[in-house]
């Protein structure tokens, strides 16, 4: 039975080994590139989703999202639509409700983008909904990943610049971890749920909650 927490602390994610993605990951630069990616990505039921935005560091400065990743069990693929803009198949496929899409505050991901193209997402899973409903209050993919696999999400790559042409492997490892993440995270947190194979304690050092 597994053991979740209801708040994961700080310090215990600081010592946990590190989780990447080990799939492939591609790197879609081109518009004419996008429709393949989009076809290989919509064979599967449920796909993990994720944006990037180049950071401000001047009060009142906003960019657009500069990339969109989505993955899958075996593939990541990272559309930089700072290179070619929010693509009518990628509208397409967020608007698909044959396939679930997976992720953290999908909520702010999803305005962000309609600031590039207007668009209604379907069949969408907020992970941050999802763990309310089971008890848990960790809102962020790092103490979520920890919390239910003792493993840590690196974030050093997180406010570096999403609108660069090339990315360095940091990059990329970051945005397809990301994206993969939120895909683990749900199918796990669904088979614990639909199971009711976990115990919730509230500190590691209290009794067990009952769950609800």
């Amino acid at each position: 039975m597994r053991r979740l927490f209801v708040q994961t602390e700080k310090d215990f994610v600081t010592n946990l080994p590190r989780f990447v993605f080990n799939g492939d990951i591609k790197v879609i630069q081109r518009i004419e590139d996008v429709t393949q990616a989009v076809e290989q990505l919509s064979s599967s039921e449920i796909l993990g989703i994720d944006t990037e935005t180049r950071p401000s560091f001047r009060k009142g400065t906003t960019h657009k999202v500069a990339l969109l990743q989505v993955a899958n069990e075996d593939l990541c693929c990272l559309f930089q639509l700072s290179c070619f803009g929010f693509a009518p198949d990628l509208i397409h496929l967020l608007s698909n409700k044959a396939i679930k899409k997976v992720g953290l505050s999908l909520k702010d991901d999803f305005f962000m983008l309609s600031k590039r193209h207007k668009f209604d997402p379907q069949n969408c899973v907020d992970l941050q909904d999802y763990v309310k409903e089971m008890g848990i209050k960790d809102m962020s993919l790092q103490k979520l990943f920890a919390n239910v696999f003792h493993q840590r999400i690196s974030k050093s790559a997180q406010l570096s610049n999403w609108e660069a042409p090339v990315y360095t492997q940091s990059q990329k490892l970051y945005a397809a971890t990301d994206a993969y993440a939120c895909l683990k995270l749900y199918k796990e947190l669904k088979r614990l749920k639909e199971t009711n194979d976990y115990i919730l304690q509230q500190t590691r050092d209290k009794k067990c909650l009952t769950k609800q």
